[in-house]
């Protein structure tokens, strides 16, 4: 085990910081994207993150329809790949960053898992949108067409590459990853939640996705919920500045959630890159994982499906050692929210919870007279307003009431 040397550490307490970049790129100009992308990782590097996830297709842009079709657009994004292995070798943190690849004679949308000038694998996109404003289905083939579990890139060889892919980091706190891009989340049941079934705690989403009127409510619906039933975190990058508006428009939508609730959101239509970072509770995602007994029923469920992931050891080293405070704000009052529309929502819950349970036990013990002690206080107070409520509900008079 490793030895704990430094208190004020988030590694040493079960997080992990990570890190989730928005570049500005240029249509179908690899060079300048990956520039950018190289920026987002030094700045990442310098907040001690140990994982940065960038958009799909960020290195070529999203945007370039046909234009993948082009071997130029192809060899310059194998090139920005390269630049982009070549600037890792400065840190010690994870990149995934996403690509067009040639393979087979077939074109795949995919992403790239990137650490120190290695590849440790590559996964290609499982679904393939082509309905209303999405034809990428003209343009790539889904992971179910290809025909190898291996690649070749940027001279090195025996890459890991499918779609069933869990990265596993054996650090304090150990933690597995996996990675899913795009449309892979809007399908019926996610790739992800097979890997989370699989180990994997933190769950990543390169993703282009335009803007339309209300989408960006259903996104933080859709992580958030992903990211509950998973018991997992669950990190959401799209698409932004630099993007192609001939026909969508984009605004750089990313979210980080854990167990349903949100820890981080990018500033959405931001003309220029951008980079928010979370601290995740990973002993607290396992935690909920051995008390949730239906979670592990699910794996016993799925126990056949899941033996098709592959594991792949990464040689992380976690920053144990340094002094890391943690950024992640806890409320001071976690059940009483500071927006009036909640705490007034919360309010009437606990209110109702109360006098419901105070009616239901009077009818089933026969009993239509309540005794309270009213000091004056906050306590006996609320206790004597219950009583009132749950009164009027059984349609007793409140005299029944003796305080």
């Amino acid at each position: 085990m490793e030895t704990r040397t430094e208190f004020f550490n988030i590694y040493n307490h079960g997080f992990i910081r990570i890190a989730v970049g928005v570049p500005e790129v240029r249509v179908a100009d690899p060079v300048y994207n990956a520039a950018q992308t190289v920026e987002l990782m030094r700045q990442a590097a310098e907040q001690h993150t140990v994982l940065t996830v960038f958009p799909e297709l960020g290195l070529s842009s999203y945007t370039c329809e046909d234009l993948f079709h082009q071997q130029a657009l192809l060899e310059a994004s194998g090139a920005a790949l390269q630049t982009v292995c070549d600037a890792s070798q400065a840190w010690s943190m994870v990149s995934v960053v996403g690509l067009p690849l040639e393979i087979d004679q077939q074109l795949f949308n995919c992403a790239a898992v990137i650490r120190q000038g290695r590849i440790l694998g590559v996964v290609p996109k499982t679904f393939l949108p082509g309905y209303r404003e999405f034809y990428e289905v003209r343009q790539f083939a889904p992971a179910a067409n290809a025909h190898r579990d291996t690649v070749s890139l940027c001279g090195q060889h025996d890459i890991p590459f499918g779609e069933k892919l869990l990265f596993h980091i054996d650090g304090a706190p150990p933690w597995t990853f996996f990675v899913e891009i795009c449309e892979d989340l809007w399908v019926p049941i996610p790739p992800s939640s097979f890997a989370a079934l699989a180990g994997a705690t933190v769950l990543l989403n390169l993703s282009a996705s335009n803007v339309t009127i209300a989408k960006d409510a259903y996104r933080h619906s859709l992580v958030s919920n992903q990211s509950a039933r998973c018991l997992a975190a669950y990190l959401y990058t799209a698409a932004g500045a630099g993007e192609s508006t001939t026909d969508l428009a984009w605004d750089g939508h990313a979210l980080v959630y854990e167990n349903g609730s949100l820890l981080a959101e990018s500033e959405r239509f931001k003309p220029a890159s951008q980079l928010i970072t979370a601290d995740l509770d990973i002993e607290r995602l396992i935690q909920e994982r051995l008390r949730m007994n239906t979670f592990g029923q699910s794996i016993q469920l799925y126990r056949h499906e899941l033996t098709a992931f592959r594991h792949i050891d990464v040689p992380l080293v976690t920053p144990t050692a340094d002094r890391i405070m943690p950024d992640r704000i806890y409320d001071r009052f976690p059940y009483v929210p500071s927006d009036p529309s909640q705490r007034n929502s919360r309010c009437y819950e606990a209110y109702n919870i109360q006098v419901q349970g105070l009616a239901k036990r009077l009818q089933s013990a026969t009993i239509d007279k309540v005794v309270i002690g009213v000091s004056g206080g906050l306590d006996s107070t609320h206790a004597l307003i219950v009583s009132a409520r749950a009164m009027d509900l059984l349609g007793y008079p409140r005299t029944h009431i003796l305080a």
